[in-house]
């Protein structure tokens, strides 16, 4: 049984084609490893991880869930990579075009994500997820910091 990590990857995959893309089952369940109890996934999309224009074999599953935004990426030999993001450590997103793929790049507090090789179709629908998610979660984190403080 696939997980939905990959059923929303492989949707997303299936409506932008162009996005450059490999082995998204290996990378979700490295998402599907780390999610915590009572994560709910949202969102899901596939992306280069880096911003090198001939580096086409970093790719990397990204899954907005109801706490955080997971990357994941799965090793070809052995091992794997994975980020979480919180909302208190997200600052800012940016979107670029090009003439074929367009960028995505993660603003935190300390690291700049860069994610790449994406279909320009798909850039919109990616910006407005993450935002709007990103601002209803810094939304409860602050009340939460704020009850945690009175």
């Amino acid at each position: 049984m696939a997980g939905v990590v990959y059923e929303k990857v492989k949707k997303f995959k299936r409506k932008y084609p162009m996005t450059v893309a490999w082995r998204l089952k290996k990378h979700s369940k490295i998402i599907e490893m780390h999610l915590n109890p009572g994560e709910v996934v949202k969102y899901a999309f596939a992306a280069q991880k880096n911003d090198n224009p001939f580096d086409i074999i970093t790719t990397n599953a990204i899954a907005l869930t109801n706490k955080r935004i997971l990357i994941a990426n799965k090793r070809l030999l052995f091992g794997y990579s994975f980020t979480a993001i919180t909302p208190d450590l997200f600052n800012d997103l940016k979107v670029t075009m090009g003439l074929i793929w367009g960028k995505v790049y993660i603003d935190m507090v300390k690291e700049f994500v860069p994610l790449s090789h994406i279909q320009k179709e798909a850039l919109p629908e990616i910006e407005t997820c993450v935002t709007e998610y990103m601002m209803e979660e810094k939304k409860k984190y602050a009340s939460r910091k704020a009850n945690m403080n009175s």
